[in-house]
């Protein structure tokens, strides 16, 4: 959205076909590549391309060309028109000042194509001029007001000077007067009401032939030198078909005569029973669709399915595949470690982590970064679950009770500080692969039974209730909360009655 003090133009138009349907295309309203408003402290650039909706309108909001302060100004909007269907698309400027806030193209684009391009404005009638000048009342009010009252009768003019008298002619002797003649016959009537002529005839009853139409007479139908008919079945007849077509009646099929029955072998193709493959009509197998080195399908939107699109991996930085991860809830390279005391994870709390998937994925393990776990043989009273709940609530996966988990830390070439601290992550299994469609999940941690110092967990620390996770607009989605009083994972969760105000576990998914 514009700055409020940038004063704006908003510019309308509808393209229909001359039966009244509505054009698809587009129209860009182009202006100088960058303009500048040092007041609003913005810069703005590149044209404004508004597609045609469903009924061949558009609506666009940009700014005036005349608005005040802007770098650079005397500039005007060139207007291109991207109409499908039609043949020549038009492209001219317009000024879009701000006194007048709403513009119809059809009031002020060229009508000829063939027009040179030119800047449209309209100026002020002179009605409108008057009002700005004080006038009061209405169009016709003004018009009466325009005539003004009858002036006075001017003097009379001095006489002008008499003209000269023309030369007298000969007068000759006149003759005899002449017997009256014979009366001459009546003429024929003239053309009638308000034809005067028709094909260049001017008689009272106009007889036309078809010379005098430039149409063929109905005595060339059929004969030499004119046109052929057509018989009651709509075709020529063999009488007026050329000798060298046969007179309409065939002699011979492939040389067969009589009542000819042809086969496939005797026009060159394959039986019924033959089958072609797609290799042989130059086409690809149905099984092509959505397989290796094959076609790309499209799903019910038209579109390409994530699943067939390439991994889009950022070059030259760390992902959860790096370090053998299939996603995680934060990069854990970019969390403080925190100062204080180990935090021990609170027995029958469900820790949830925030996990983005943005192509099909399978994954088999649920991982939490620990901080201090030295194994189930060392501490056998422990139990755990884990699992998967999409951004509905609904739990897509669990690993069920876990009563054995192995220790932190123990992965060949840990360095001895982690490994004798028990510190690294810590898969727990799912009872089956899960494979997840490109969505937001929550990745689950619980501990349903132990001791309250038996699992220290590495956190994301945080001020309650202020975790920083929780950063969102739109659909909400807590990235990291709890729910306490949990003795096993239960199939729905529900964010919005969740503790957001606790430190948030650190987990990924993984898929061993």
């Amino acid at each position: 959205m514009l700055p409020e003090n940038i004063p704006t133009v908003t510019v309308t138009a509808r393209y229909l076909t001359p039966d009244g349907r509505p054009l698809s295309g587009s129209v860009t309203l182009r202006a100088p590549a960058v303009l500048t408003f040092p007041d609003s402290d913005v810069i703005l650039g590149g044209p404004v391309v508004a597609a045609l909706d469903a009924t061949g309108a558009i609506s666009v909001t940009v700014p005036a060309t005349d608005a005040p302060g802007m770098d650079p100004d005397g500039w005007a909007y060139v207007i291109t028109e991207q109409l499908a269907g039609v043949p020549s698309n038009r492209s001219y400027a317009v000024l879009l000042p701000a006194e007048h806030p709403d513009v119809d193209l059809a009031d002020i684009a060229p009508t000829d194509p063939g027009k040179p391009n030119y800047v449209a404005v309209r100026g002020d009638s002179a009605y409108e001029v008057a009002v700005e000048q004080g006038f009061v009342g209405t169009v016709q009010q003004w018009l009466v007001s325009l005539v003004g009252p009858t002036g006075a009768t001017g003097a009379t003019g001095a006489p002008g000077a008499k003209g000269a008298t023309g030369a007298t002619g000969a007068t000759g002797a006149t003759g005899a007067k002449g017997d009256p003649g014979a009366p001459g016959t009546n003429g024929k009537d003239g053309a009638p009401g308000l034809v005067q002529s028709v094909n260049g005839q001017s008689v009272a009853a106009v007889v036309l032939d078809a010379d005098d139409v430039g149409a063929i007479p109905t005595s060339a139908a059929g004969a030499a030198g004119g046109v052929a008919q057509l018989d009651g079945s709509g075709k020529v007849p063999a009488a007026q078909l050329p000798t060298s077509s046969g007179g309409g009646a065939v002699t011979s099929v492939n040389t067969q005569t009589g009542d000819v029955v042809l086969a496939a072998a005797d026009v060159g193709a394959a039986t019924a029973a033959h089958t072609h493959t797609a290799a042989q009509v130059g086409a690809l197998a149905t099984t092509a669709r959505a397989a290796a080195n094959g076609v790309a399908s499209l799903d019910s939107t038209t579109r390409i399915p994530a699943a067939q699109l390439p991994t889009t991996t950022p070059r030259n930085v760390w992902t959860p595949q790096s370090l053998g991860f299939a996603a995680w809830s934060v990069d854990p390279a970019h969390v403080a470690n925190p100062t204080t005391a180990p935090k021990a994870a609170v027995i029958q709390r469900l820790y949830m982590s925030g996990v983005n998937i943005t192509e099909s994925t399978q994954v088999n393990r649920v991982v939490i970064f620990a901080r201090g776990w030295a194994g189930s043989t060392a501490v056998p009273a422990a139990r755990f679950y884990v699992g998967i709940y999409n951004e509905a609530g609904t739990r897509v996966a669990t690993s069920g009770l876990v009563s054995s988990v192995a220790e932190a830390g123990q992965i060949t070439g840990t360095a001895p500080g982690a490994a004798t601290n028990h510190i690294g992550a810590v898969p727990i299994a799912l009872t089956a692969t899960a494979t997840l469609a490109p969505g937001r999940y929550w990745a689950a941690f619980l501990m349903s039974a132990g001791a309250a110092t038996d699992f220290y967990y590495m956190h994301v620390q945080n001020e309650s209730p202020s975790a920083p996770a929780n950063f969102y607009m739109g659909t909400t989605f807590q990235r990291a909360w709890c729910l306490n009083s949990q003795t096993s994972l239960p199939a729905t969760v529900n964010q919005a009655v969740g503790e957001v105000g606790l430190d948030p576990a650190i987990m990924a998914l993984a898929m061993v």
